[in-house]
């Protein structure tokens, strides 16, 4: 007997007609279907964004003692374990760069169109029609992005667990599955799954980066800020390098230093750029101060979201560790809404090592293959 492939090859078989092909031909035959398969699929591409991420450690620290100001009676910054968040807040670049890698058609409005006309926070213009939609960054794109919502942030989070693919659309392998499962939703609650790679940081988790310093009280002897720039006095917030600042209303702008509002300039401030000496403890900028950020937070009547940190319009007293922002969902986004992620942390060069010989050892004990 004669077996004839969709080749035109063929080999006999010796063993009769109910025979099977060798296993050695057969896996070798299975091995180039596979393989031209996977080159007649279609590449999926992917961005980079650069989005840094710091670790947050020293897990099983305690609540902060200090309660929340809205009379909850809710204490936070406890957290059993070891993540990672990011080192700044997503900046103009960044979420212009995942617009036009998803948001060619934009149907769950991933674009705000007051990213381009505000221009105290200006932004990102939209040029195209649907279909076709391309971002530009206006100004210096190292500025945080202001104008998005909590499904904006989740559908971020969702993209960046997905591998920040391109070319997709708003899909499921897109934005629309991975942390959260939204599937088009753009309102009411959703809880963040238990597989969650890239997410919008729990209400104790952004307080524990903010305000938690392990060595507050010395080595070794942890304890809370009242301010996310190792202070417990409230900063300055003349724009530069400096200890203890923020981009926040002392009583006159952060960038004009004046006590006069105007629609005219913008203010914001680039990510990071009061210096390491106004970071936390764990090494973030700007968590108090230029925009507030979301959380994964829900306050007690189920229906609104939190947010923390105060931002450029603030006083003094929204960037407090017991201050929380909140908005209804869906909820309307502002010229002083951002955000930034969390993340499962990298593992320590140790465990890299270890991981590495394992694999090691392991293809070491399998039988060669061809």
């Amino acid at each position: 007997m004669k077996m004839e492939f969709a080749n035109g090859l063929g080999m006999e078989n010796p063993r009769g007609p109910m025979s099977t092909l060798p296993s050695l031909q057969l896996d070798m035959w299975l091995r180039a279907v596979t393989f031209t398969a996977l080159l007649a699929a279609p590449a999926v591409m992917h961005a980079d964004i650069g989005y840094q991420f710091v670790t947050v450690g020293n897990p099983g620290n305690a609540n902060d003692t200090v309660t929340a100001s809205d009379g909850s009676g809710l204490s936070f910054g406890g957290v059993s374990y070891t993540y990672a968040i990011g080192k700044y807040d997503v900046t103009l670049d960044q979420y212009a760069a995942f617009l036009n890698a998803v948001a060619q058609t934009d149907p769950y409005s991933l674009y705000n169109p007051n990213m381009a006309t505000d221009l105290n926070s200006a932004g990102i213009s939209q040029t195209g029609s649907s279909g076709s939609y391309s971002y530009s960054v206006i100004g210096s794109g190292s500025r945080p992005v202001a104008w998005v919502s909590w499904f904006d942030a989740a559908r971020m989070a969702n993209w960046m667990q997905n591998g920040q693919p391109t070319g997709q659309g708003e899909v499921a392998g897109s934005t629309e599955q991975g942390a959260y499962t939204l599937n088009g939703a753009t309102s009411g609650i959703i809880n963040k799954n238990a597989n969650a790679v890239n997410w919008i940081p729990t209400e104790s988790e952004w307080y524990k980066a903010a305000y938690y310093d392990p060595n507050k009280g010395g080595p070794g002897v942890g304890g809370y800020w009242t301010y996310a720039t190792r202070s417990d006095t409230a900063p300055g917030n003349v724009v530069g390098d400096g200890t203890n600042r923020a981009n926040y209303n002392t009583g006159v702008y952060s960038v004009t230093q004046s006590d006069t509002y105007s629609s005219l300039p913008n203010y914001l401030t680039d990510v990071g750029a009061f210096g390491a000496n106004s970071s936390s403890a764990y090494g973030t900028y700007d968590q108090n101060g230029d925009v507030y950020q979301w959380v994964d937070g829900v306050q007690t009547d189920g229906v609104t979201r939190e947010l923390r940190g105060g931002a450029w319009p603030s006083d003094s007293a929204k960037m407090q560790s017991s201050f929380r922002a909140f908005q209804p969902v869906p909820v309307p986004a502002a010229s002083d809404f951002g955000f930034r992620l969390a993340t499962v942390p990298e593992p320590s060069a140790t465990v890299s090592l270890v991981f590495a010989g394992g694999l090691l050892l392991a293809r070491r004990k399998r039988p060669p293959t061809l």
